[in-house]
């Protein structure tokens, strides 16, 4: 895995833990909060409500257990089976330590309600409807010896109301929850798919273009250079031929030259890492003005203030706008000198090129400026600028690629 994807894996997984974490406390916070309004619902209900008699010490004990069953909404989801079992059995047991007449007071009627819709939410089928049976007969139990009538209908009411419906709206709560995630699942299974098919076709897409570059374009490079190499030794031997020789040299070492990056391409196509002889950059610069200045064309280079340390990226990016300039000095320009600058500044690298052009020739209006579009492609890379035209008097080309530099960028 490349280093960045690997950056960009560990922030993701940090930031899932960072959310996990939130989640969690959130939800912490949030069952401490329906805890505390649980219980202090059913003591207010306890205390205030009618009854002819004091308050006795089995008053004050099944307070306390109403207290603690109702704390014990704030435990976690998986302790929801033994809240229900325990406010059920205070249900009950509060029934049946309480003497008086007629019906109880309100005991744990809110807490039975948020054990309900708990036990529906959070556990399994089995769990769930073990726990939805024992708060039933809580609830039935403690109606039957509090004083509650059949006939009233009171039972049943409480049966349904206060256990049956919180108990499925949990269920739907959580057949909810799980339909969304479910969905969340598909849709990042379906964008990873589509992801996977466009690297796919991508990379064949890049296959099948070294391919042409190999079978083709890298057949005939190689003949170039073996003809002039054959070429080269005859003129060699031939009077008067050591001009041609010359000549057929820089053929030879340029068609060489050709093949080497050609040969870098093809391993960038095929995603193979680059080994020792990596893409050349501004360092390299030296080798491409041997190369110009063996087909005829004087160089003269300029650098004005102090490299720094450029991205790999762009400095192969300014040797490709270097390349390409000095080849369109060559194909129109006059001989001559041409002249390359390279200005630094902490904001920017300017690079220029100035070359003679023929007499008479203001411009390039029979060239399709295949060479220029290549370098303005190259420099929005960047989002950099390009300049170019005669000079006024007419006697010279200049071309400026301006690249913005990043002062912050570590690299």
């Amino acid at each position: 895995m490349p280093e960045s994807d690997g950056s960009e894996a560990r922030g993701a997984g940090r930031a899932a833990s960072v959310r996990a974490r939130d989640l969690s406390g959130s939800l912490t916070r949030q069952s401490l909060l329906v805890a505390a309004t649980t219980l202090v619902v059913d003591c207010l209900g306890f205390l205030l409500a009618d009854r002819s008699h004091p308050l006795t010490a089995w008053h004050w004990v099944v307070l306390a257990a109403i207290v603690v069953v109702d704390a014990a909404l704030a435990t976690p989801p998986r302790m929801s089976g033994a809240v229900a079992v325990a406010q059920a059995v205070v249900a009950v047991g509060g029934s049946v330590l309480l003497p008086g007449h007629g019906p109880l007071p309100q005991l744990n009627n809110a807490g039975m309600l948020v054990s309900a819709y708990r036990a529906g939410a959070w556990l399994d089928r089995g769990p769930a409807v073990a726990s939805l049976f024992c708060l039933v007969t809580g609830i039935v139990g403690g109606q039957l010896l509090g004083g509650e009538h059949f006939g009233h209908g009171g039972i049943l009411l409480g049966a349904l109301g206060d256990a049956l419906l919180p108990w499925l709206v949990g269920r739907y709560t959580t057949a909810r929850r799980a339909y969304i995630a479910e969905l969340e699942q598909r849709s990042e299974r379906e964008r990873h798919e589509r992801q996977q098919a466009l690297a796919e076709a991508i990379a064949e897409e890049r296959s099948s273009i070294a391919r042409d570059l190999h079978d083709v374009i890298s057949h005939h490079v190689s003949a170039i250079s073996m003809h002039a190499g054959v070429a080269r030794l005859r003129a060699g031997a031939a009077p008067g031929g050591v001009d041609v020789a010359e000549s057929l040299t820089a053929v030879e070492t340029s068609s060489r030259a050709a093949m080497v990056d050609l040969r870098r391409l093809l391993d960038f196509l095929h995603g193979t890492p680059a080994g020792e002889d990596s893409q050349p950059g501004l360092d390299n610069l030296s080798g491409l003005l041997d190369t110009v200045r063996a087909v005829g064309l004087k160089t003269r280079v300029t650098v004005h203030g102090v490299p720094p340390r450029l991205p790999e990226s762009l400095d192969i990016a300014a040797y490709r706008v270097v390349q390409e300039m000095l080849t369109n000095a060559l194909r129109h320009g006059a001989g001559g000198v041409a002249e390359v600058e390279l200005r630094y500044t902490p904001a920017a690298l300017a690079v220029t090129t100035t070359n003679p052009l023929p007499v008479g020739t203001r411009g390039r209006p029979d060239s399709p400026h295949r060479g220029l579009q290549g370098i303005r492609s190259r420099a929005a890379l960047f989002h950099g600028s390009v300049t170019y035209g005669p000079t006024p008097d007419g006697t010279a080309w200049t071309t400026t690629v301006t690249f913005p530099l990043d002062p912050l960028d570590p690299s």
